[in-house]
């Protein structure tokens, strides 16, 4: 399948632009990244998740740079390197230190190879974590 290119603003149409709109004011922002534009090509997905990140990501009993961690953390796991840009780039203007993101992702990799372990092994749970 072929690249799929940005929609930017001026192309976008006017039910995308809606869709625009709201993320600059909710980001408190002039510009829309590239994840949105290339998802606009499909505006039912385009304003179904942006409701579920504005949900998700949103006020909520996490702190919101704990949010933002977590996101690194599980783009960390499945490779994928724009949600590790991105949420890293808002971990870091949530406060974000190098040693956080550093313990982060040590955490990261320790998680990964006890999981891996654990399946290979066929370790059953214990019954005092159930």
């Amino acid at each position: 399948m072929p690249k799929r290119l940005p929609i930017e603003y001026a192309d976008a149409s006017p039910e995308v632009r809606a869709v625009y709109d709201d993320i600059m004011a909710t980001r408190k922002t002039d510009w829309i990244n590239n994840f949105w534009k290339v998802l606009a090509h499909d505006p039912p997905a385009l304003r179904r998740i942006w409701s579920n990140i504005k949900d998700v990501m949103g006020p909520g009993e996490l702190d919101p740079l704990v949010k933002e961690l977590l996101y690194v953390a599980v783009s960390a796991s499945n490779g994928c390197h724009y949600c590790i840009a991105s949420h890293g780039a808002a971990a870091r203007n949530k406060g974000m230190s190098e040693q956080q993101y550093s313990e982060l992702l040590a955490i990261v990799g320790l998680a990964n190879e006890t999981n891996r372990l654990v399946t290979a092994l066929g370790v059953d749970i214990d019954d005092r974590f159930l």
